[in-house]
This record gives C-alpha cells, sequence and structure tokens, in this order.
C-alpha cells in the first residue's frame, strides 16, 4: 500500500465519521470517493459498511476502468456514478454523496435549490440542478448526474440525494453542509413568501470572487 493510497484512504474515513455524525446520512448510506494524486485511480468507501468501524484496508482503490487495484472490501454500488464523475471532470477530486434531509426533501420534490443563498451560489455557482431520474447503481445515473452538474459543484439526484463534487475532500464536504443548510433556508422561505433567486451577473460575481480572491492567497 503506497504513502498515496494510504493518505487517501485515511481521508475518507475521517470524512465517512464526520458526515455520519452531523446527520448528512444514516446508518451505511451514502458513499465518499477521492482522486488518488498522479495516478489514473479512486479510493472510495465499500458497500454497506459503518462509517464508524472502517480501517484503512477496508478501503478500494479502483482504476478508472472499475477494477480493484488494492483493498479487501467490495466498492459501493455507486462507483459507476463516481468514475463517470471524474472522467468528465479533471477539476473535481473528491465526491460526497449523502442523504440528508433537506436536501433529499428538495430531491423527493424534484425541485432545484435556488440560486438565493450567497454561500451556496459562491461555492456550488448557482442553482443546485436535479439530475433526471435514474436507478441507483447504474451507469445511467453517473450519466444524469454529469449532465446535471454542467459548470456546478453539486447536484440533487432525483428522489435519491445530494452529490457534492470540489476540488478537494475538504471543500467537497463543505460544499454538503452548505447544500443541506441552503434547502432548509429554502424549504422555510416558502413559508414567507419563497426564496428570491439573485441574477446571472450577481451569481458570476460572487463565483468569480469565491474561485479568485476569496480566502488567504
Amino acid at each position: 500500500m503506497s504513502l498515496k493510497h494510504q493518505i487517501a484512504r485515511k481521508e475518507i474515513i475521517e470524512a465517512g465519521r464526520q458526515i455520519l455524525e452531523s446527520a448528512l446520512v444514516i446508518g451505511t448510506w451514502g458513499n465518499i470517493s477521492v482522486r488518488v494524486p498522479e495516478d489514473e485511480l479512486i479510493a472510495i468507501t465499500p458497500s454497506g459498511v459503518d462509517y464508524n468501524r472502517l480501517i484503512p484496508e477496508n478501503i478500494p482503490i479502483m482504476d478508472f476502468e472499475g477494477n480493484l487495484i488494492d483493498g479487501n472490501m467490495t466498492p459501493s454500488i455507486e462507483l459507476a456514478m463516481h468514475l463517470e464523475i471524474y472522467k468528465n471532470r479533471p477539476d473535481i477530486n473528491a465526491i460526497v454523496h449523502t442523504h440528508s434531509t433537506y436536501c433529499t426533501a428538495m430531491a423527493i420534490a424534484r425541485q432545484p435549490i435556488p440560486a438565493a443563498c450567497e454561500d451556496l451560489i459562491q461555492i456550488v455557482g448557482g442553482a443546485v440542478r436535479v439530475a433526471e431520474y435514474k436507478l441507483p447503481g447504474t451507469l445511467e445515473l453517473g450519466k444524469a448526474a454529469v449532465l446535471a452538474l454542467e459548470d456546478r459543484n453539486a447536484v440533487l439526484l432525483a428522489n435519491h440525494g445530494l452529490l457534492a463534487a470540489g476540488k478537494d475532500l475538504k471543500e467537497t464536504l463543505k460544499i454538503a453542509h452548505i447544500c443541506e443548510k441552503s434547502a432548509h433556508a429554502t424549504l422555510l422561505a416558502a413559508n414567507i413568501g419563497g426564496a428570491v433567486s439573485l441574477s446571472k451577473e450577481d451569481c458570476a460575481i460572487m463565483r468569480d470572487f469565491y474561485l479568485n480572491k476569496y480566502g488567504q492567497r
């Protein structure tokens, strides 16, 4: 097991515990993956295993053809979706798929999270679209997610949940949390007149600020 594999596996185990503790998932649902730097490989959570019981050897290392390179467990059933996204989005290095309550509410209603919360716009790029419904565990679901993810860093999977994707796992976890907060705020706003989306021009300005000026540089 190379050092790069070890680092990727430890990142996934820690992220899994975080999404469980913060109620972004319940039980063994949801999945997480990261690119292995400089290799055409990913590390991904195994199928149906308690996040609190994972050890590094449990995390499968997969190539882009779906072959197991290292690890002692079967990968998540959503492997095909993760691989399809990585193949089509070289800017994405980590994926977190959650079943959080408010994002799932939007997903089962097949309603996008509007471009109304400024932090959502900055980190996602605009409204969180809803991907066309496809059965879980299928390549078709991955293709639908890629389409709806165009120029975005999150997508709602119809009748399923949220998929967040970012430059690294730290950012991707933040995206998942901000999407859940924004979905909650959107549903609350529906009781007092509804969320007001911002213009494309304002969204573009805020996205550019996040990408090029936000934080310490």
